[in-house]
């Protein structure tokens, strides 16, 4: 009796454990947003890689470095075409298009004090040392250290007698996954990788897809008919396709005059994150059931991640970077140059590039005291009167980046005119909201919450450019190094 006493005391205690960890990561899913069913359901079904291995070091104490590597290819996870629909939408060209090149390598450093983390873009086409040596090629574009190494793989595997498409394809990535954070980590200096995401064209094109519109700016009219980019001055909402030629330009065929080189498709690839991360905290994405899910289906379908990524810390970490405690960088290069077949590639310093990330990891301690935070400037809650479909979140998300607070969106029977609303006592600030937004309209109204005011869109509304609300076009940047700060949305050229 007393042995079956103490199996159910351990199971009473087991139970309890369990419950405990269940409730715990219960509270940490609901701070983030996150369901646990949602998250079970993330987890069992993503692409998990063993390809991290133990060859990738590990950071000092609770700082974390984790490796995005997006890819050119144009098939999904498993190395399966894409519905033609979808190359269509997409303007890449079809499935034998692109190959495995690493086309984007974005190093995020998430220091374990909860300090501002660095997000640090290696520019595709640096030409380095490739980390052993793979399809027997010592030297070449970062990038190519991924489909390199697919390749040798693949045919070692093909010579092995392996037919199995599946094998082929998911044992060939994971040797491009090994190699392409093999050169990564000897280009930056030994780092250490402790997780990696990777995440396919169409995957990017997809959650686009879940979260659209996506508003960005521009700091002049540009268009590119290789990438599909038309765009105009200032702020604008993206559709899907339109988000995908957005990070994918590099060159402007109508106005050479802007000078595009790769460098400057780094920079937009960092103003749409920071962009993104913005618009999904305020308008409260990860808590609605219906885009999560389809966030999650498309991170099954279309995303690998290392087999020892925790998504629990993970989406801790994600909450702080999407309120903007994240700051974009891009490593420096020497000049353009070519290899020796002819290529166009990046000259590197490697001493440089190494210095700057150690800088970028181990910055020094601040010499005083931080400046105290701005006091908010209250809450805008803002209606559409134009019958413009979106305007209210762009305005909205728009006066978020200049210190007010987001309030509630919705739209509202047609008017002429602009005006803001405001609670008794609060004249004075609705008469700077108002001409920050270029109008003279202002009206008290006791339906107005305290410490909120309430803008109305009339038909012909625009942001000014004059106005604070609107950003000045931003000069070409000075140096690789200007960096982009989350918590809004950048205007790039």
């Amino acid at each position: 009796m007393a042995g079956v006493t103490g199996s159910y005391r351990q199971l009473v205690r087991t139970t309890v454990v369990r419950s405990a960890v269940a409730a715990v990561s219960a509270l940490v899913l609901a701070v983030t947003g996150v369901a646990w069913d949602q998250y079970t359901n993330l987890s069992d079904g993503l692409h998990r890689s063993a390809a991290l291995g133990s060859g990738s070091g590990t950071s000092t104490g609770t700082d974390t470095n984790i490796l995005v590597m997006g890819l050119d290819s144009r098939l999904d996870e498993n190395g399966d075409p894409l519905p033609a629909a979808v190359y269509d939408a997409m303007h890449t060209g079809a499935s034998d298009v692109g190959g495995y090149n690493a086309n984007v390598l974005i190093l995020l450093h998430v220091p374990g004090d909860g300090s501002r983390a660095t997000a640090m873009s290696i520019p595709r086409d640096d030409y380095v040392s490739l980390a052993g040596v793979p399809d027997g090629q010592s030297k070449g574009k970062i990038k190519q250290a991924y489909g390199l190494a697919f390749d040798q793989e693949h045919k070692q595997l093909v010579a092995q007698g392996v037919t199995d498409a599946a094998t082929l394809e998911q044992r060939s990535r994971d040797a491009g996954r090994t190699s392409e954070i093999a050169t990564v980590r000897q280009f930056l200096g030994g780092v250490p990788v402790d997780h990696f995401v990777e995440v396919t064209m169409v995957a990017f094109y997809q959650l686009a897809q879940v979260v659209a519109p996506i508003t960005v700016c521009l700091a002049e009219n540009t268009q590119d008919s290789y990438s599909g980019a038309n765009f105009h001055q200032g702020y604008q909402q993206l559709d899907a396709a339109q988000a995908l030629a957005f990070v994918r330009q590099r060159r402007d065929t109508v106005h050479p005059s802007l000078n595009f080189t790769d460098l400057d498709r780094e920079r937009r690839q960092q103003a749409f994150i920071a962009s993104l991360a913005f618009q999904l905290k305020q308008a409260g994405t990860i808590t609605d059931p219906t885009k999560l899910q389809g966030l999650i289906d498309v991170a099954k379908q279309n995303i690998a991640v290392d087999d020892g990524l925790d998504l629990l810390q993970f989406a801790q970490q994600a909450s702080g970077l999407a309120g903007g405690n994240v700051t974009f960088t891009t490593l420096p290069i020497e000049k353009f140059g070519k290899d020796p077949l002819g290529e166009d590639v990046n000259i590197v310093d490697v001493a440089q590039v190494q210095a700057t990330v150690a800088r970028l990891l181990n910055p020094a301690a601040p010499t005083s005291a931080p400046a105290a935070p701005a006091a908010p400037l209250g809450t805008v809650d803002v209606l559409n009167a134009t019958g413009r479909t979106g305007l209210a979140a762009t305005v909205s998300q728009t006066l978020a980046g200049d210190g007010y607070t987001a309030g509630s969106t919705g739209n509202t029977a047609r008017r002429a005119s602009t005006v803001v609303h405001f609670p008794a006592g609060a004249g004075a600030a609705a008469a700077a909201l108002a001409g920050t937004l270029g109008t003279s309209h202002t009206t008290e109204d006791g339906t107005v919450a305290p410490g909120h005011l309430e803008v109305v869109l009339g038909a012909g509304f625009t942001l000014p450019a004059t106005s604070s609300a609107t950003p000045t076009p931003a000069a070409a940047p000075t140096s690789a190094l200007d960096g982009i700060s989350g918590g809004g949305i950048p205007c790039v050229k």
